[in-house]
């Protein structure tokens, strides 16, 4: 059975992501958007990343929604999700489909689909694309017409989105001042679609920009395109034997941002989060709401009082994020992921966008990343985090979720629990900035152990403690 977890449908090339499967959901997909717009001329965006078979999954989806008479808009080469995202709003369409697996392992392909404001699909909406994907009894049920025959009939047009995408982005970013401040950067596009952007948009003039593993290679040879300390040991060796002044990191779809400061260090995704939230809110001097998943840091709290802005909390997914951005006009909207959406943007996470902005609060600060972050502490008190992943097995998630349901300890690493919140997992708060997750991945057979508090000690603590209580 098809299922779509926080953001699409993910699973095995070949085993489970097959053609067939890709089609029948490129159908459910297209039934919904028919099923909305009965009269309309539909269009979508179709996109794919560097992973392999991603181009030909991408021609099989766009096959069958010509065959459902809806104008296709195929990108003419691999492309980051976010300026997918930005092309249906720019080309009037209703939505996209992109195939996709993002931070997954090389064996993994995905399929996400997107809405008419480039935003991702709400709980809603997915139910109603998996039921459609359920009601097809057989293939034969999936209308399709050959790519050829589409090109020549006009419904399906190759499309260059970078034009508008990177044209918009030099309206929210002043680049030329990027590009003349002798900034050093090394880039890793961990072998995904993010692949020369930024060096598109930075080399040259005062600025040098080295990137690395940013050639297409399906198989992402020593690494897992997650842009997360562990996977960025070689950028920031690169880092530091160059004195650059910062590292920056996409993930396989660039819709992630992973930094590494001028000493080497990676700065976790709450950090980037509260320090991006500063930068809009007092270099750029603009007001709005933040929206954060519930796995975020409580440095954003911090900041909406200091800044009398309202911070608003979701369950995990952009798919919620998204649509509190749009009903608020929120100024950033983000998730522990390391994914961030900016007003004046698209409702959508941008690693490349996020990516200059972390440039731009440098420049405009004459700050270091770590300086950055010492200037945010200096606000908001330290946080720390970490996450543990761990790997578990279906028929073990039923007997992990009754544990965690029955009881609720009444203290963890020697603090008492002041409240426990399930809205998306099990998450203990022992204190305002001290609170531990346990929460099973909505794309991967994984138990996520989460934990904030101001002292890294502690948060090693809170980890240790969640293994226990989660029995892994």
């Amino acid at each position: 059975m098809i299922k779509f977890g926080t953001d699409g449908w993910r699973g095995v090339i070949a085993e489970d992501f097959t053609f067939d499967n890709v089609r029948i959901c490129a159908q459910g997909v297209a039934s919904y958007f028919k099923q909305e717009n009965p009269d309309k001329d539909l269009s979508l965006v179709i996109g794919y990343d560097t992973r392999f078979g991603s181009k030909d999954f991408a021609v099989a989806a766009a096959e069958v929604i010509a065959g459902n008479q809806i104008k296709v808009y195929l990108c003419s080469k691999p492309t980051p999700t976010p300026v997918v995202s930005y092309t249906v709003p720019d080309t009037l369409s209703d939505g996209a489909i992109i195939i996709t697996a993002s931070h997954n392992p090389y064996s993994w392909n995905g399929f996400k689909f997107r809405l008419s404001r480039g935003e991702s699909a709400t709980d809603e909406t997915t139910r109603r694309v998996e039921k459609n994907i359920a009601g097809i009894s057989s293939i034969k049920e999936v209308k399709r017409v050959y790519l050829g025959d589409a090109l020549k009939q006009g419904t399906v047009n190759y499309l260059d989105p970078d034009i508008s995408y990177l044209k918009h982005l030099k309206t929210l970013v002043d680049i030329e001042e990027l590009r003349r401040h002798k900034l050093r950067i090394i880039v890793d596009s961990m072998y995904g679609a993010g692949n020369g952007y930024f060096k598109n948009l930075l080399q040259g003039r005062e600025t040098t920009l080295v990137e690395i593993h940013g050639e297409q290679n399906p198989s992402f040879p020593g690494i897992q395109p997650e842009p997360i300390a562990k996977n960025l040991e070689e950028l920031s060796i690169r880092v530091v034997d160059s004195k650059a002044a910062v590292g920056l990191a996409t993930d396989g779809d660039a819709d992630r941002l992973g930094i590494i400061d001028e000493q080497g260090n990676f700065l976790n995704q709450h950090q980037v989060f509260a320090l991006l939230a500063l930068y809009l809110l007092e270099v750029r001097g603009e007001r709005g709401a933040i929206i954060k998943s519930l796995n975020c840091t409580s440095m954003l709290k911090r900041l909406g009082e200091i800044f009398t802005v309202p911070v608003y909390e979701t369950p995990i997914g952009f798919k919620w994020v998204a649509p509190l951005m749009i009903r608020e006009n929120a100024l950033v909207g983000g998730e522990e992921s390391g994914g961030y959406g900016f007003r004046g943007h698209i409702p959508e996470r941008d690693g490349l966008l996020a990516g200059l902005y972390f440039l731009d609060f440098m420049v405009k600060t004459g700050k270091t990343p770590g300086e950055l972050l010492d200037y945010l502490y200096s606000k908001v008190g330290p946080h720390y985090y970490d996450r543990i992943d761990t790997h578990i097995s279906p028929d073990s998630r039923g007997e992990m979720l009754k544990r965690l349901s029955d009881s609720m300890p009444q203290a963890i690493a020697g603090s008492k629990v002041l409240r426990m919140d399930t809205t998306d997992g099990f998450r203990f708060f022992t204190s305002e900035d001290s609170w531990l997750l346990i929460r099973f991945s909505g794309t991967e057979p994984l138990v996520r152990i989460y934990a904030e508090d101001e002292s890294p000690e502690k948060v090693r603590e809170l980890l240790d403690e969640g293994r226990k209580i989660a029995g892994v």
